[in-house]
């Protein structure tokens, strides 16, 4: 059991290290200091754009338009004023 434990410390610990960044709040130029955390950060450019003319989907098809039509039907018929 205690070999366990000290397995998944050992994995834990790594993970800290490379998530930790580099420390920008020493930098004392304001440009370099800027440059550092828009370095660090991750920005929607990176990440790919959402494609939305896909030709291997098909086409949405929302289930509730035709159950609405019905609905909308039946509404028509009823008789208001009689």
């Amino acid at each position: 059991m205690k070999k366990i434990a000290v397995l998944l410390m050992l994995c834990a610990c790594p993970q800290r290290a490379l998530a930790a960044g580099p420390d920008c709040r020493a930098i004392e130029n304001a440009g370099e200091r800027l440059a550092c955390y828009d370095a660090g950060s991750t920005t929607k450019k990176d990440k790919p754009a959402v494609v939305e003319s896909d030709a291997s989907r098909a086409a949405y098809k929302d289930p509730l338009i035709a159950e609405d039509a019905r609905i909308a039907a039946k509404l028509k018929n009823i008789c208001r004023g009689c």
